[in-house]
């Protein structure tokens, strides 16, 4: 994995940083895994714009990930590594022991050919996924369970991992992606090492017309709209808009948006950095 640097041909490619794809084995995907997915255009039901700057961008066919790794004690073997327009980190598509296809999120130094298992006998490298009660500690993981068997929702992203930093009864201790430190169970479960494509927070697109592509419209600074539009808009001349904040109200810069009473702040030891 790693980035390619663009000679300056055009003025899109300029200043363009794009993924090598060196990683990729394939360049399509297994049939089987793949289902048709609908663009909405930032409309509801009734065609009212409900979510504003979305919209366009290329017809993507949408991979099924499995996020739960409950096929226990079956050895995989990695067949592919493969590119997921869908996400940010890279796939790999496993074939398991009883014939059976999966994607899952590739970890970083995943190698096709490589055996992956889950289940309470794996052991604790790349790929294999444990209970964090049998994973040592200090160990950096991914695809992390907030509940028992809901499946992986932590740490999913390009270059993303916890780390394991401590158990004490049936809680784990995690240092989350975002720099918080928060309690896990230990009968929930972890994917040893780091996300993949880890130079994705690197790329420069390069381009506005490549953010089309991905389906973002652009975006309108609300200093520059009427008064009926945002609560930032109006003034005469090029004034500043006032206190930040969003189009309801919500003040946006350093205003607490967290639920006071919500269910996991217990489970919170440390908060994120700001």
């Amino acid at each position: 994995m790693g980035l390619r640097k663009f000679k300056p041909v055009t003025p899109g490619t300029r200043f363009r940083v794009g993924a090598s794809f060196t990683e990729i084995t394939a360049t399509k995907p297994e049939k089987s895994l793949v289902v048709s997915s609908k663009k909405s255009g930032g409309r509801n039901n009734t065609g009212k714009m409900t979510m504003r700057y979305m919209g366009g961008g290329h017809k993507k066919s949408y991979r099924l990930i499995d996020f739960k790794r409950e096929k226990f004690d079956i050895p995989a073997t990695v067949a592919t590594v493969e590119y997921d327009p869908n996400r940010t980190a890279r796939i790999a598509l496993l074939h398991y022991a009883d014939g059976e296809k999966r994607y899952i999120i590739a970890p970083e130094g995943l190698q096709v050919g490589q055996k992956v298992v889950s289940g309470d006998t794996a052991t604790p490298e790349v790929g294999n996924t444990l209970k964090l009660s049998n994973i040592p500690l200090g160990s950096i993981v991914h695809n992390v369970e907030i509940h028992p068997g809901r499946g992986a929702q932590l740490a999913r992203s390009a270059g993303a991992y916890a780390q394991l930093a401590a158990r004490d009864g049936k809680y784990a201790t995690l240092k989350m992606p975002s720099g918080e430190t928060r309690l896990i169970l230990t009968t929930c479960l972890a994917t040893i090492g780091a996300v993949s494509n880890s130079d994705h927070a690197n790329e420069v697109l390069g381009k506005a017309g490549r953010n089309r592509w991905l389906g973002r419209r652009p975006r309108t600074r609300p200093v520059a709209m009427n008064p009926v539009d945002h609560p930032m808009g109006g003034g005469e001349g090029r004034s500043s808009g006032g206190q930040p904040r969003s189009r309801n109200g919500m003040y946006s810069k350093g205003f607490k948006t967290r639920t006071l009473k919500k269910y996991s702040n217990r489970f919170i030891i440390e908060k994120r950095k700001k």
